[in-house]
């Protein structure tokens, strides 16, 4: 009997970082129907982040990727300075063209479950709403300025331009309107795969070397979107913690592979790529 198809995951690549481009080459399926998600984080340039997933694409049946924030970053090494809504169009655009989805195509079903399972790519970006108990009610400046003084502030304060809309809180909610409203349309029979770069809960946020970094984290909007929408399991990045974790009896993923300095500490060393299900 053959191996049945299994959905594997994979965020954080940063294949610019020595050390890291090599592990793409072990990311590979078992079996032509397996899928690949991409949480984000590829790499900050166009051409380098679409020349990587191409490379997925060729290898897996389906691919399905959402932008993290490091793809949304103008960095002054890239040729293409597209920066805000229209660099994350741009990106769109090519994985369409490579036939990786995104959260702008229609929502694909994975046929290998015992009950309808929707895979749901989201981008939600983040709106500063996760505090440390010292930031709560204070202006985002203030938070800010507290973050700044604790020896943490996010690259995305400098990179992630957000154009046209007036700050990255904004672009935020734009995205989380837009989100809702896609999932409500779900039918109510599926359950779902809830796919993001940032992490929908707050709760993977707790390791955090310095809390103030989890502003950069997400919103508190999407805290019971696993609930809400009926999420079988929600994989996510960003964090650098690769691990598996549960909020209401509901799976989170972490499926980063990281920087190098990252990965060479742990025991077990380079996770390019998790299993997160099999077919049923």
């Amino acid at each position: 009997m053959g191996r049945v198809p299994t959905l594997y995951a994979t965020s954080d690549l940063h294949v610019t970082h020595t050390g890291n481009e090599a592990h793409v080459d072990v990311i590979r399926p078992d079996t032509p129907e397996d899928w690949l998600l991409v949480a984000g984080d590829v790499g900050e340039r166009l051409n380098t982040v679409v020349d990587t997933l191409a490379q997925l694409r060729r290898r897996f049946a389906t691919v399905v990727w959402v932008p993290g924030n490091h793809e949304l970053w103008t960095t002054a090494k890239d040729p293409d300075q597209a920066s805000g809504r229209p660099r994350y169009d741009e990106l769109v655009r090519r994985c369409r063209e490579i036939g990786v989805l995104t959260p702008e195509d229609e929502f694909p079903v994975w046929p290998y479950a015992d009950r309808p399972l929707t895979i749901a790519p989201l981008f939600v970006l983040y709106d500063y709403s996760w505090r440390t108990p010292s930031a709560q009610g204070a202006s985002l400046a203030e938070a800010l300025r507290q973050a700044r003084e604790a020896g943490v502030v996010c690259t995305d304060e400098y990179l992630l331009g957000h154009e046209p809309y007036a700050g990255r809180a904004e672009w935020c909610e734009d995205r989380l309107t837009l989100s809702e409203k896609r999932l409500a349309e779900i039918p109510a029979d599926h359950e779902t795969v809830l796919l993001s770069h940032w992490p929908l809960h707050r709760h993977p946020t707790a390791p955090l070397y310095y809390p103030e970094f989890a502003m950069w984290c997400g919103t508190t909007r999407t805290e019971d979107w696993h609930l809400r929408f009926r999420a079988r399991l929600a994989v996510y990045g960003h964090l650098h913690i690769p691990r598996t974790t549960y909020a209401d009896g509901v799976r989170f993923e972490e499926v980063s592979l990281g920087y190098p300095r990252e990965w060479r500490r742990r025991a077990r060393g380079p996770v390019a790529f998790r299993q997160v299900l099999t077919s049923d």
